[in-house]
């Protein structure tokens, strides 16, 4: 039987997150010693994940049905949470339920937010299988869908009763799956650990190569780091966990001027990156130095960010709407140096605009 890697606390309790090559060999196992056997449960998976996990994770073990979403952003929406709801209901969930998110951030977001509504809040268990899942949000217990305007603007702060991570599936992903789940990984370089930000810039070549001892190293810290901020500020009450929102202003304006799924949310968060570390260099917060290093170790890492060339008015009025934002006043997480960062507001439009300009130029 594997043991958890990492505890995380919360004001309620805690939960474990297994970290392991080849554990979901002993997922069943795992879930067994967390779930009620008397009552029904369900799996909301997308259907790329159903095709190359449908069988596995101990799945076949439990009096289950499946709810199979669509890929991408466009299943965060209320259409797709009415109907996970009505399905839970259908299927005779109760209090003693549990509901399993299995695949990327999109199931894991979506079914978090139905086992948080249904029956006011029953069990659930995340198994990420993207790389931004599993080094980001499957940790924290935040949950939710999208309106048209605005990016996980509707949810709950739940949390899991287990993460269950095992890095031999990223060898299915697309490139593009990859890159983007880098993005987090550096942003936690960024944000708070200037060690492990050199560690990334000495072990790029293992980590391209989906090196599976380098990668289960690189999950860890960052659910770690993940995990620390959660049981500092669990709900976002006293400012600390908006540091995990670094580049994601000026992200989620990008994924909202451009259509949802136009960019992989890596991508637009390494963008934003990009965009507020220049701004950060423009308000002399940071050294050079600082930011061509940043900018190194993306490129290094094949993470597209050069930020987007046009519309830069139009991300400028979505970023009203983040969710950081007060009485309409733009709030952005930037860096003093390379291990951490702060938040700032007050910065006037034609800075913030300079800085998406500086950023949508490749850095010499």
């Amino acid at each position: 039987m594997v043991s958890p890697e990492i505890i995380v606390n919360h004001r309620t309790g805690n939960y474990p997150i297994y970290i392991g090559i080849g554990v979901q060999n002993d997922c069943l196992d795992i879930l067994r010693e967390r779930i009620a056997p008397s009552s029904n449960h369900l799996w909301i998976t997308d259907a790329n994940v159903n095709a190359l996990y449908g069988n596995a994770f101990g799945q076949s073990a439990f009096d289950h049905t499946k709810l199979i979403c669509d890929p991408g952003e466009t299943s965060k929406s209320f259409t797709q949470y009415h109907a996970a709801l009505n399905h839970a209901l259908d299927l005779g969930l109760d209090r003693h339920s549990t509901i399993f998110a299995l695949g990327g951030g999109v199931p894991g977001d979506l079914a978090g937010f139905v086992a948080a509504s249904f029956m006011r809040g029953i069990n659930w268990i995340q198994i990420p299988t993207t790389l931004l899942a599993q080094v980001d949000s499957s940790v924290g217990g935040k949950t939710g869908i999208n309106l048209s305007d605005a990016k996980n603007s509707v949810g709950a702060f739940w949390q899991p009763q287990a993460v269950i991570i095992d890095p031999s599936v990223l060898k299915t992903l697309e490139l593009s799956e990859l890159t983007s789940g880098l993005a987090e990984v550096v942003k936690y370089g960024v944000i708070m650990d200037v060690d492990f930000f050199g560690w990334l810039e000495s072990n790029c070549d293992s980590i391209n190569h989906l090196d599976m001892e380098v990668m289960t190293h690189l999950i860890r810290r960052c659910c770690q780091l993940k995990a620390h901020v959660v049981q500092e500020d669990e709900y976002e009450t006293n400012g600390k966990r908006a540091i995990l929102n670094y580049g994601h202003t000026f992200a989620h304006a990008i994924e909202k001027v451009f259509g949802y799924g136009t960019y992989p949310h890596g991508h637009a968060v390494a963008m934003g990156m990009q965009a507020a570390m220049r701004l950060a260099e423009l308000l002399g917060r940071v050294p050079s130095n600082d930011v061509m290093r940043q900018a190194k170790l993306l490129q290094n890492l094949k993470i597209p960010h050069l930020f987007p060339a046009q519309h830069h008015t139009d991300l400028w009025d979505a970023m009203a709407r983040d969710k950081k934002a007060i009485a309409g006043k733009r709030r952005f997480i930037l860096p003093t140096r390379i291990g951490h960062v702060e938040l700032v507001d007050s910065i006037a439009r034609e800075v913030v605009l300079e800085s998406m300009e500086l950023a949508s130029r490749p850095m010499a």
